[in-house]
Parts: C-alpha cells; sequence; structure tokens
C-alpha cells in the first residue's frame, strides 16, 4: 500500500499556504521539529539568583555588646583597684603572725607501728593592726618529723585586740598512736641514731576579722613553723629546742571548687 502524504499546511482560496511563520529560537516557543532539551527549557523559568542574606546588621550588634561588656570589666577591675588602695592607705592592714616562743620535748619513742611523744609547746600570736580586730576559732596543733605525725594538740579559740600580743601554751602529745601503713620511717630513725629530731609545727585555724562595725567571714589559714632542731631526752629532764632562728609562715586556704589553694 501507498504512503499517504499529509501536507503542513492548508491551502487558500489563492492556492497558497497557511504556513506558520518562523520563531527564533529564544522566543516562547521552540521551532519545530524540537527535542527534548528545547520543550524543557521552554516551560522552565527564568532562572533569577537570590541575593545573600544581608547580617552586618547582626554582626554589628554583636561586636557592639562585646565592647561595652569589655568596657565595663575594665571599669569595675579599676573600681575594684581604687577601692582596695583606699583600703590599704586608710588601714594599713597586716595578715596574722606567729613566732614559737619555746618547745620543750620531754618524751619520744618510736617503734615500727606506733610513736610516743609529750611535747610543751609556747607560740606568740600579735596583732600589728591598729584599726583590725581578730576572732580566731579553735586551732590544731600537729609536730612533723619529715612526713610522720609525731604529736597532736590543740588551743581554745580567743579574740585579739588592736596592737595586742598573746602568748598561747598547750601540750602536744601523742600515745603509741599508729603509724600510716605506708610510711617511710627511715629518715625518721636516722634521726633518732644522732639523738636530734628535725621538726616543723604545723596549726591551722579559722578567723574572722572586725574593721569597725564590719566583721569579715571566716577565713581558714594554716601556720608553718619549720627549721626546728631538739635534741632527744636521755632521762626524766626535757630537752630544750633553739627556737630564735625559726619562722612561721602564715598562709590562708581558700577553696575554689574542689581545689585548695
Amino acid at each position: 500500500m501507498a504512503d499517504r502524504v499529509y501536507p503542513s499546511s492548508k491551502p487558500t482560496a489563492n492556492g497558497g499556504s497557511t504556513a506558520a511563520p518562523p520563531v527564533a529560537n529564544g522566543g516562547a516557543n521552540p521551532t519545530f521539529p524540537a527535542n527534548k532539551g528545547q520543550l524543557y527549557n521552554a516551560a522552565r523559568p527564568p532562572y533569577r539568583p537570590r541575593a545573600p542574606p544581608r547580617r552586618r546588621h547582626r554582626r554589628g550588634c554583636c561586636c557592639w555588646c562585646c565592647l561595652w561588656m569589655t568596657m565595663l570589666i575594665l571599669v569595675l577591675i579599676i573600681l575594684a583597684g581604687i577601692a582596695g588602695a583606699v583600703f590599704y592607705v586608710l588601714y594599713r592592714p597586716h595578715r596574722p603572725y606567729f613566732s614559737v616562743s619555746s618547745l620543750q620535748l620531754s618524751k619520744f619513742n618510736l617503734t615500727d607501728t606506733s610513736v610516743t611523744s609529750a611535747f610543751n609547746f609556747t607560740v606568740t600570736a600579735r596583732n600589728r593592726n591598729s584599726k583590725i580586730t581578730f576572732t580566731y576559732d579553735q586551732i590544731s596543733l600537729k609536730v612533723l618529723s619529715g612526713d610522720v605525725d609525731i604529736g597532736d594538740g590543740s588551743i581554745p579559740g580567743f579574740t585579739q585586740g588592736k596592737k595586742n600580743t598573746t602568748t598561747l601554751r598547750t601540750v602536744i602529745s601523742s600515745s603509741n598512736t599508729p603509724i600510716p601503713d605506708g610510711t617511710d620511717i627511715s629518715a625518721l630513725k636516722s634521726s633518732l641514731k644522732s639523738k636530734s629530731l628535725l621538726l616543723k609545727i604545723q596549726f591551722e585555724t579559722k578567723v574572722m576579722a572586725k574593721i569597725g562595725k564590719i566583721k569579715t567571714k571566716n577565713l581558714k589559714i594554716r601556720v608553718t613553723c619549720d627549721g626546728i632542731k631538739i635534741s632527744i631526752p636521755s632521762g626524766k629532764t626535757p630537752t630544750v629546742a633553739t627556737t630564735s632562728k625559726v619562722k612561721c609562715k602564715a598562709d590562708p586556704r581558700i577553696k575554689i571548687i574542689k581545689w585548695t589553694v
């Protein structure tokens, strides 16, 4: 059978044809025959890129906030420094001062598991402030030879007035006190052979300062008196330590979270 041919345009009355006018490639309708790419591009709207978001305003606000916070912190630091300088000029504060007046050893015995000792201890506390009063809680004391605790004692709490000197006496002793396991006592045994002991006295307490009508909170302090040398008694007569060169240092014990400074 012969194929039929269909004309692409209808004949007009004058014998011409009504063919569609050609359309340019950039027009809305693609030219025919059209492929799939031309049909897709014709139906797709033109792409218009979006302008990037403006963040200058937010960044500017953050910069101004950081600047004001920094200035505020600097102002507070300066004010605190000025207040501290004024306080120092007005009151001239001094920390508590301690010194060992005398130390006597009347008994000492050491075994591999325990220690027995008896000390007569006298300490002098001085308040060198003319406008500050100190109030102490009970003072706990211990005598150390190396890392070994060879005696413990305590002193009752007291109040120390302005420009005051207070002398405190107590007995520091140990009666068959067990030595903790793992404690190295070799240095202490070698000291016994030389018939003398190198000691360090350490006591802790809490102190409150009163300035006029203002009272501070109780602050924990530790006082360490190092460099004490004493002979071991051979009979009932106690031996006396030389304390003229002994220095005592008082340090605050400030607790930050779980650490103690």
